[in-house]
């Protein structure tokens, strides 16, 4: 599968503090990124979504509910597809 390069979007943040500034100068060059990859790191956790629930998830607590047994649970450990999900593409 293909995936298409989408456009990026770009964000100016004005009046930002200096010491806001600063301690994201530092903690970018702590972890080894620049300035501008770290913000993009805040900014996706900031608004990833909290709570996740997978499918595979539901259904292993659900097998755990009910009361199957190791070798029925198993089943569902070995279905499940572990692979991180990917974005639609519009």
């Amino acid at each position: 599968m293909q995936w298409e390069t989408l456009p990026m979007a770009m964000l100016t943040v004005r009046n930002l503090p200096d010491e806001v500034h600063r301690a994201l100068r530092i903690r970018a060059a702590r972890h080894g990124h620049s300035m501008e990859a770290k913000v993009r790191e805040i900014l996706e956790t900031a608004v990833s979504p909290e709570g996740k629930v997978k499918l595979g998830s539901l259904l292993a607590d659900i097998g755990k509910q009910a009361r199957l047994s190791d070798s029925e649970f198993a089943v569902f450990e070995q279905a499940r597809d572990k692979t991180p999900a990917r974005p639609v593409s519009p």
